[in-house]
Formats: C-alpha cells, structure tokens, sequence
C-alpha cells in the first residue's frame, strides 16, 4: 500500500504518485522533493540566524571530536575533502542529513575535464573511466520553430560522459575514510556555528533529536540551494535566478539514440497561464546499458510568478514526457532525478555574492557561482578544485582565516560570470515576450554559431568562450536579429546591463581571460 506522504499527493499530481508508487524508494525520494520544495514557502524572506558568537553556545555543550574542516553537507564535498585528506593530510569531518555520497541528480561532463580530477593525485585514470557508463560521439542543440524550420546544432566534446554520480561519490569517500581520524557521518542536520577567536563549533541534530558539537579550524558549506547560512550570509537573498529541473533515469522508450546526447531541446512554445510562463527545456543523455536520462527544466527568476516547485514540474514531466520520448511497453522507471540549480545575477566587476565569512566558506551550489545554462555544480567543481583545495590549505597553513582572506578561495570565474548573465535571456516573460521568443532568439543563436569553427559551438557549452570569441557571437547575433538590443533593455534594464558591461570589463580584466 502506498505510504502517507504518496497518499497525499494522490489526487493533487496523480502522475507522480503513479510513478513513485511503482518505485521501490519512492517514498524516500518523494520526501526529499519535498524538503527541497519548502525552500519556495521563503525563497527570498527571512534568515535564520544560525552563524552566532562563541559565547551564545550552550551551556555545557560537550564537543565530540576535533577537525581541521568541517565539511556540511555530503555530495560535492567528498571531492574537496578528498583532496584536502590525500594532498594535504588534514583532519576533516563530513556529515549530511540523508546519505553521503549519495546525489539526487546525475552527471554529465567531457572526458577531458574528467580527467583534471587525475591532477589531483587523488584518482587515477583508470579509476575516472571507471565511473564513465556511457560515451557518445557527438551532441546537439536544438530549439522549436512552429514551421519546423529549427536549426540543430551538431557539436563534440560536450558534456559527452555519462558518469555515475555515486560512484565516485564513493570513491572520494573512500579516500576520506582512508584516513582513521577523519569521520563520515549521516543522518546529521546542521543546526547553528559558533564563532571563537581560534576555531568554530558546529551543532548538528540527528534523526532522533540528539544534538552533538564538532569544533573545528574552519566550516565548508556545501549544503546547496537550501542552505541556511547563505541566506543569513546574503541577507536572505543568495540567489537571484534558479533552474528547477526532474527527470528520471528509465528504460524502455521506444526511439533512442544511443551515441548521442541531446543537449538542449524544446518541443514546443512557452506555457503560458496564471499570469506567468515557463519555456520547457529538455536533456536526453543515454547512460549505462539499456537505460536513458531525460531531464525537463526550466529558467526563471526566484520571485516570479511561476509554479517552481519540483512536485509541479514532475507532474508536467509525466504529461509531456511522450511529446520528447515515447515510453514503450516495457518502459520502466529505475530512479528520478532531481534538483534545484541555482544562479546570482553578478551586477559588478568581481563577486557580489558574499561566500565566506571568518572561519566559514561556501562552495559549490551553497556559492551560487556556476553557470546554470550548461554548466553546473559538478562542473565548477571539477574545473575549480585544485584551486579550491590550494587556497584552504594555504590560508589553514598561514592561519588567515578571516572573511577577507577565505572570500578570494572560490569558484569565482568573469567569463561564467558573464554566461551566467545571459541566463536572463532564457527566462520566458509572459507580459512581454511573444510565447516563442526563447525558442526564436536561440535558433538565431545556432544560426550564428553554425557558421563560426567548431571551436565556438563547444567552448560556449562548456562555458570556456574566450572573451573576444563571446563579442563575436554577441554582434553576429545582433546583425542577424536586431530585436535582441530592445530585448536586451527589456530582460536587464539600466542596472542589468551596466552590470553586464561591469562584468565584461571586470573579464577583460582578468589576468585567467
């Protein structure tokens, strides 16, 4: 019989509740979309405060053990741990309120940045392509045009590698564990910090309400969209724009090719409805075997009008689902993915986003630095540890650990800064836009890159466009299809584009452009 929690979504979305019920898990995924689904009772209100001075600590709370780093939060953070154990011989602690090493969504990266983690001293080859279940040879983009006119953009070397997210999850931890003073632990919510001159304590919670104290050198928040000390740390506001995305990981659709991952692809006009609308994007990557990823997302600002939750969009996933790929009758769910991608809208010349505080720094989605267009968490991690890992040992080493010194150790990048600008264009505005302007404005994009070398097509979907390559496109586009300069004032406004030029020249700038 179907658990409480599926029961009560019967009638409300009866296509999720149909799908989970068939799941052996479905119950434990249906409560972790949920817990992500609350951060829409608040997206941008009120912030907890959980950052508190040393001397607000309870009264004879007992630490439970030392650590040079306190990792919050159990997916990403095994990377960065992992390292900083392996290069760098420090003590650290993990904890997570579900299951470390475990991720709600799958990966998909070339092989190439793949293989930076090998720098690292920390994996080998042979074990990355280990965690590979799938190349494919190419890719494409494609967005719909109601006379079927849409140019599919064909490219290579882009986000070509399926790989099990678990797996190396796993193997990170691994390493961890490798190290007996170091620690894992699930099931353990993050409750507050407390600050003293010389270290930081942690209170965490446990399923049964247990309440435990960690001290330690420095806290690494990798606790994602949802968590609470970067909204404190950003006065409730630590992002500007999200990507709500679900999807599953299935067998059984009738037409598939399997040597090719599909990007992007719409199917169709924005929805429109309720005073707002969404332009629903698709991904279809094939994975290991016989199964497939399909994902269906969307790119919005946080306070919009729009039904952003993951309940809403799955049920909209199950309807539409057969207008990208036909299930078959032997079509079989194996697991749903799912997240909430978050974005920050940089309106200067370097960071804007505040990231670190004394003895804390934020990484990863907790950041809000990657790109959320085709380059998300798992990517910035990747491409960013060794400095990520080089910049905490450094500051540990020399003792600076204040906010001034930990805010420079982050994944900060002006070109994804800049690319993460342009998300502004993906977000469909029902009082404004006609309902296939996102569809429209991108076709002229693949136009424009179709006739440009390769190089272009694979460097702006790996969000490694040089900056003179970006001006290209940019002017290409506008000769093309001049409406982008109204659109433009119309989606950033005064403050947004000057903030977009702030941001070109704080690139132009850089001594990595």
């Amino acid at each position: 019989m179907p658990s409480p929690a599926l029961q009560q979504i019967r009638n409300s979305y009866p296509l999720v509740y149909k799908a989970f019920s068939d799941l052996d898990d479905g119950e434990r995924h249906l409560q972790r979309i949920m817990e992500l689904d609350r951060y829409w009772e608040d997206p941008s209100g009120t912030a907890s405060r959980v950052i508190r001075p040393g001397s607000e600590l309870p009264e004879g709370a007992a630490v439970s053990g030392e650590f040079d780093l306190i990792y919050a939060g159990g997916t990403l953070s095994f990377l960065h741990a992992a390292v900083m154990v392996k290069q760098h011989n420090r003590k650290v602690l993990v904890f997570d309120r579900h299951f470390p090493a475990q991720s709600t969504r799958d990966w998909n990266i070339s092989r190439d940045e793949l293989l930076r983690l090998a720098g690292t001293g920390v994996f080998s080859e042979a074990e990355l392509d280990s965690v590979i279940v799938r190349r494919y040879t190419s890719g494409w983009v494609e967005f719909h045009k109601p006379d079927g006119s849409q140019k599919r953009l064909s490219m290579q070397h882009v986000l070509d590698c399926a790989v099990d997210a678990d797996r190396l999850l796993g193997m990170a931890k691994d390493r961890v564990l490798s190290g007996q003073e170091n620690s894992v632990l699930d099931g353990m919510s993050f409750l507050a910090c407390y600050r003293f001159p010389d270290h930081i304590v942690v209170e965490v919670e446990d399923r049964e309400g247990a309440r435990f104290y960690f001290r330690a050198k420095v806290l690494v928040d990798v606790m994602g969209i949802l968590s609470p000390i970067a909204r404190q740390l950003n006065h409730g506001h630590p992002q500007t724009h999200v990507c709500p995305t679900v999807g599953t990981i299935a067998s059984g659709f009738e037409h598939v090719d399997f040597d090719t991952g599909e990007i992007l692809a719409s199917t169709g006009p924005a929805e429109t409805g309720g005073g707002g609308g969404r332009q629903l994007i698709w991904e279809g990557f094939p994975a290991e075997g016989d199964r497939y990823i399909t994902y269906l997302f969307f790119y919005d600002e946080v306070d919009s009008e729009n039904d952003k939750t993951l309940l809403g969009l799955f049920e909209t996933y199950f309807r539409r689902l057969p207008e990208y790929k036909q299930p078959g009758r032997n079509f079989v769910i194996h697991r749903p993915v799912y997240g909430i991608i978050p974005a920050y809208f940089h309106d200067g010349i370097s960071r804007t986003r505040v990231i670190a505080d004394d003895r804390i720094v934020l990484f990863g989605d907790a950041a809000s630095l990657a790109s959320p267009l085709t380059f998300c968490g798992f990517g910035s991690m990747v491409r960013n540890l060794q400095r990520l890992t080089d910049g905490l040992e450094g500051a540990l080493r020399d003792g600076l650990l204040s906010k001034e010194h930990l805010c420079v150790i982050s994944a900060y990048e002006p070109n994804v800064a800049s690319m993460a600008n342009l998300m502004k264009y993906m977000c469909y505005n029902a009082r404004t836009d006609e309902p296939n302007f996102v569809n429209d404005m991108m076709n002229e994009v693949m136009i424009v890159l179709d006739q440009l070398p390769p190089r272009y097509r694979e460097a702006m979907f790996r969000d490694e466009l040089k900056l003179e390559e970006l001006v290209t496109v940019m002017l290409k586009v506008a000769l093309r299809y001049p409406k982008i300069l109204y659109v433009t004032w119309e989606k950033l406004g005064i403050q947004g584009s000057l903030g977009f030029l702030k941001n070109l020249a704080g690139w132009a700038l850089s001594p990595t452009k």
